[in-house]
């Protein structure tokens, strides 16, 4: 099981990330602000379960490595400190627009809108390139069970993931017009996200 300390400081990352403006929660915002709060719940629990499927390969990516090569592992480690940074030097370079369209969309059933969410998080290779990047952080290789810690990792972010991804979707259109009033907000969101990836980064790479 993870420690407390473990879990609290993966959480305290995981949620920072999900709530700093991104694709996912901009588009749950965006349907929510446009469609209805049903809607963009539920696509953004599509968008949260996605995850899971970015869990199971990085748990049986990252055991297999350190099965067969912990100096693969290790390299895995630093590239993922790279990547990390890289992402966060984007994110502190951004502009930080994170205004949110509320012009109506065509209507779409619950399921058909729980699938888009699904589908496009399951098949998109920049979450699979961040699950392993930042996963392997917070995992304890001393204490064992490298895989098992990694799948609560990934099932913590997921879970953290759909809560505030349903609540986006519920204050859609309070979230969406106080991000449209300021500008700004999403610049200081930006900021603060890309302060964090660059940290975790560096982390990484100097960890072994």
């Amino acid at each position: 099981m993870l420690s407390p300390e473990q879990l609290l400081a993966f959480l305290a990352a995981a949620m920072l990330i999900t709530v700093s403006p991104g694709p996912d929660n901009l588009m749950v915002l965006g349907i929510g602000v446009s469609r209805g709060r049903r809607q963009g719940m539920v696509f953004g629990l599509g968008c949260a379960l996605g995850c899971l499927s970015h869990t199971l390969l990085a748990a049986l990516g990252i055991s297999a490595l350190i099965a067969a090569s912990p100096p693969a592992f290790t390299a895995l480690k630093i590239c993922g400190g790279l990547y990390l940074v890289w992402l966060g030097i984007q994110a502190l370079r951004s502009s930080g627009r994170a205004t949110v369209d509320g012009a109506r969309a065509p209507a779409e059933s619950l399921w058909r809108l729980f699938g888009k969410g699904l589908f496009a998080n399951a098949i998109n290779p920049k979450v699979v390139l961040f699950f392993l990047a930042f996963l392997p952080q917070f995992v304890i290789t001393a204490r064992g069970g490298v895989g098992w810690q990694t799948a609560q990792l990934g099932l913590v972010f997921t879970l953290q993931a759909a809560l505030l991804f349903g609540l986006l979707g519920y204050f859609s259109g309070t979230v969406g017009q106080w991000l449209n009033r300021r500008p700004r907000a999403g610049l200081w969101l930006d900021r603060i996200a890309g302060t964090i990836f660059v940290a975790l980064g560096l982390r990484l790479i100097v960890s072994r």
